[in-house]
């Protein structure tokens, strides 16, 4: 081993080290006082950051993207997991039009703030509208795990999370091709690639899910058998890379991947006896993942910006939180008949609308492709997760229980 890489070794096991550790006792003083871990991440993040400078990882450097890629990769594949498509018929034109029309209005109402507000360009600030654009898994599950909804609004926006997530993704790198290209926009063009991008990733998903899942699950050839938990990580990386390498949607791709894998039971396969192995495995992957992405996320941050922007960036917020979001719900979900949702379901989703690890994860990206006025837009991500956690996650029992749809028996 020569000396560089004896020092970058060092330097990785330190850092991971590190964050795992403050990620415990964070994880611990969180459930204590009741708040969604990824805040009290963040706030560790920006002490042993900016603050005591034990952490000095940049956004450009290996090892904080191959923590966002895989990272982002394993959650996404955990949140397609988690959905079961048996449970959506009721809501499946809510959830359609939550996962991609909602999005791209939630992106164009969030751009137009930002575009007058922060005076950012028409074509970054539609970047940052697609960057917050999506709602967070990793957040919203554990959520609702501790609050417990109706089962047909929790599914709902449980799935919506994990659908708009992947359109989020594929928005944002449809739009910084733009932005890196030096292109104009073409409305036709950009359709186009989003098209592309977004079946082509559910093709290779599809593929990689169900290839993988087969050689764990058959009856007589599931030769992988022993082996699922490593099999599950697999899936999600291979479909991550197969996608990527293939110029499509590597995060739809591993969306998908869990999504067969989460319902292996509509394409004839069978992994029941080891679903509590597999919950587990993922229940502390995505853990891991969340300290590693958060905490990194909260040293990286630039406080000098956000202050020099706090104003017109908390504007914007509000015009997210509180425009964007409620005009989205009632554009997605009042075409539903089906679906007979009641206004206060509808004043509920309102509401639960978390920014989470995928925003963080692509304001990281931006950041290191060194793109103009990425660390405006990394100030603005920063503060909408740390705004939607810790004003609307906090919220959501209490808001819940006044709606009336609190299930205290956990029904």
């Amino acid at each position: 081993m020569n000396a560089d890489n004896g020092v970058l070794i060092h330097h990785v096991l330190g850092l991971v080290i590190l964050i795992l550790g403050l990620g415990m006792f964070s994880g611990r003083l969180a459930g204590a006082l009741k708040l969604p871990d990824v805040a009290l991440f963040l706030f560790a993040g920006m002490i042993v950051g900016k603050g005591l400078h034990l952490i000095n990882e940049p956004s450009s450097t290996f090892v904080n993207q191959f923590i966002l890629l895989t990272g982002s990769a394993l959650i996404l594949f955990d949140g397609g997991k988690n959905i079961a498509l048996g449970g959506l018929k009721k809501v499946w034109l809510t959830l359609t039009l939550l996962s991609v029309p909602g999005v791209l209005l939630t992106c164009g109402v969030t751009a137009v703030a930002a575009r007058f507000l922060l005076d950012l360009p028409w074509l970054y600030a539609v970047l940052l509208g697609a960057v917050i654009a999506s709602t967070d898994p990793a957040t919203l599950i554990p959520v609702f795990r501790q609050v417990k909804v109706r089962t047909k609004v929790r599914e709902t926006v449980e799935s919506e999370s994990a659908f708009n997530d992947a359109t989020g993704s594929i928005l944002t790198f449809t739009v910084l091709a733009m932005v890196t290209g030096g292109g104009g926009f073409s409305l036709t063009g950009a359709v186009k690639e989003f098209a592309v991008t977004a079946f082509g990733g559910i093709a290779v998903g599809l593929a990689v899910g169900y290839v993988l899942l087969y050689l764990v699950a058959h009856s007589r050839l599931g030769l992988l058998r022993d082996y699922t938990t490593i099999a599950m990580m697999v899936t999600a990386i291979s479909a991550y890379l197969a996608g990527d390498l293939l110029h499509v949607s590597g995060f739809m791709a591993t969306f998908v991947a869990g999504l067969v894998w989460g319902n292996a039971g509509s394409f004839g396969l069978n992994v029941e006896s080891k679903e509590r192995e597999m919950a587990h495995f993922s229940d502390n992957v995505t853990v891991i993942m969340r300290m590693l992405i958060f905490i990194l996320l909260g040293s990286q941050v630039n406080f000098t910006v956000i202050l020099a922007n706090m104003v017109p960036s908390l504007a914007v917020l509000l015009v997210f939180m509180l425009v964007a979001r409620p005009l989205t719900v009632l554009a997605c979900a009042l075409p539903d008949r089906k679906a007979k949702w009641e206004r206060n379901e509808i004043l509920f989703m309102f509401w639960v609308r978390e920014t989470g690890v995928i925003p963080a994860a692509l304001s990281g990206m931006i950041a290191a492709q060194g793109v103009a006025h990425a660390d405006v837009i990394s100030s603005v991500t920063f503060l909408a997760v740390l705004l939607t956690i810790l004003v609307q996650a906090s919220t959501t029992g209490w808001l819940a229980r006044r709606l009336g749809l609190a299930l205290p028996d956990g029904r």
